[in-house]
């Protein structure tokens, strides 16, 4: 496994390139399924979790080509309607092929995801809605078994805001005869992306964005090209990486709308974050010079789970003391450890952090331990005095395109060294 050596101490300087968004990507991917032809995805990262989504698609037998930033995928009759566990315990989006494969092919058989290091994440919501529009589903061995020769438009109210559930059933309610109205549904722009390329095949989707979405069954999609939009979470860490380091960073390619919650955060703590032409400059005078800010983690537009790690690696330095309270999943705290072998001061009461701004980090040996946390150590490691050691950073792999050659060129000293497994 691979490990990064981090060399603390020096401040960001330069442009940063934002890469597509792999929440985006991992989705439009499976829709491909949708279709018969031969679909073409641009501005696809280059990805753990991109590779194994088109090992599952392979799997299941479309022809499916992964030359990043392209990926091209053409679904003609698959030999299979399967997601086996060996795919799926890489990857909980494996799951996204459900609804195509209901909806396409009239039957599936999916691994259930089972638990993950930061939390339960069932897919209760998912099976709740297809039930609705008419499928059979029984759960055997640990599969979901889900069977129906053409799904029915449904009124279906989800109990949670689930991202992949409400993008799960807009791409089985797209073939379904009828209408769907799909209440309670996420509002990420991931869901908005998909709900464009659905439309670009044909389908009829309307309100996405908002927490009520509309769809209108067709008879059939059409493959496309598109291109995908950049990757918000990989935006805001580098935000983050910037103003923490105390540096002058263009962040290129983001919308800025898509990390409003974030850098209105960033701001309030006394980073300076302004629109420039293809992005934001980020300028900050470094962590030690900004404010405790407290944060509350929500679905969109509130502030990104995924980026409640990163936003606490700049806060162990803020002066005075903030608040950082979990809300969306019950385990997301495990990078404290990590940040505290640093010398961060940082006390956890259940779903709340309490950050008390220490003076200094000081590098050490650190444990990643899931996809953000990985992001969050890499983030204190530049800001701490010393070595910094990111111990198994496969995790980051599945989101960052090869961080250290986008940081290395900003100034960061930072490489990857081969480690034990």
């Amino acid at each position: 496994m691979d490990n990064l050596i981090v060399e603390g101490g020096v401040p960001l300087h330069g442009t940063i390139r934002v890469s597509g968004a792999k929440n985006a990507a991992l989705p439009i991917l499976a829709s491909a399924l949708l279709t018969e032809g031969a679909c073409t995805f641009r501005n696809v990262p280059r990805l753990r979790d991109i590779e194994t989504m088109a090992a599952l698609l392979r799997f299941m037998g479309a022809e499916t080509e992964v030359e990043p930033p392209m990926v091209s995928v053409r679904t003609g009759h698959l030999k299979r309607t399967e997601a086996p566990y060996e795919l799926v315990k890489q990857m909980r989006a494996s799951v996204l092929v459900l609804g195509p494969l209901v909806a396409r092919y009239g039957r599936a058989r999916v691994s259930l995801p089972g638990g993950c290091a930061i939390g339960a994440r069932p897919i209760d919501q998912h099976l709740k809605g297809l039930e609705a529009m008419g499928a059979t589903i029984r759960l055997d061995h640990g599969y979901v078994l889900a069977e129906c020769p053409r799904l029915r438009g449904a009124t279906i109210h989800l109990d949670m805001a689930t991202v992949t559930g409400t993008e799960n059933l807009m791409m089985a309610a797209a073939l379904a005869k009828g209408h769907t109205q799909l209440i309670g549904a996420a509002r990420e722009p991931e869901v908005e992306e998909l709900a464009r390329v659905l439309n670009k095949m044909g389908a009829r989707v309307d309100g996405a964005g908002t927490d009520v979405i509309h769809i209108e069954g067709v008879d059939e999609l059409h493959p496309i090209d598109h291109a995908i939009i950049p990757d918000r979470i990989e935006a805001g860490t580098f935000m983050i990486a910037a103003a923490a380091t105390g540096g002058d960073v263009l962040v290129d390619g983001v919308v800025p709308e898509h990390v409003e919650p974030t850098s209105a955060k960033m701001r309030a703590a006394g980073v300076d974050i302004v629109r420039e032409e293809g992005g934001l400059r980020v300028r900050s005078p470094g962590a030690r010079e900004l404010r405790g800010v407290d944060i509350t983690t929500a679905p969109h537009p509130g502030f990104p789970t995924d980026m409640q790690a990163q936003f606490m690696a700049l806060m162990t330095l803020a002066r005075g003391t903030s608040v950082v309270t979990e809300s969306v999943f019950e385990n997301r705290f495990m990078h404290v450890p990590e940040l505290s072998r640093m010398g961060a001061d940082i006390e956890v009461r259940g779903r709340v952090a309490i950050v008390n701004g220490a003076p200094s980090l000081e590098g050490a040996s650190v444990m990643a331990t899931d996809l953000r946390a990985s992001a969050c150590l890499v983030i204190a490691g530049l800001v701490a005095g010393g070595t910094t050691e990111v111990l198994r950073v496969y995790h980051l792999d599945r989101g960052y395109e090869a961080i250290e050659k986008k940081l290395g060129p900003l100034g960061a000293r930072i490489r990857r060294v081969r480690g034990n497994a």
